[in-house]
């Protein structure tokens, strides 16, 4: 099998062109999961801290939930 120094060198700058596109998708990625975490992290803090247990009745009795 015979390579061209040509066709190897196209192949080695299109390998390269991928990598740096992989690169910058994980990039992108790392940084819309940072802001959904940041996101979610202020929804949960922007609940009440205790939320009082009904006291009577058969619901919310026993379990604090939030709906």
């Amino acid at each position: 099998m015979d390579v061209s120094p040509i066709a190897l060198v196209q192949a080695v700058a299109e390998m390269k062109r991928d990598q740096t596109f992989s690169d910058v998708q994980i990039e992108v990625l790392k940084k819309v999961q940072d802001i959904q975490s940041a996101g979610a992290m202020a929804m949960l803090n922007a609940l009440p801290a205790d939320l009082p247990l009904a006291a009577d009745g058969s619901l919310g009795t026993q379990v604090n939930t939030l709906v």
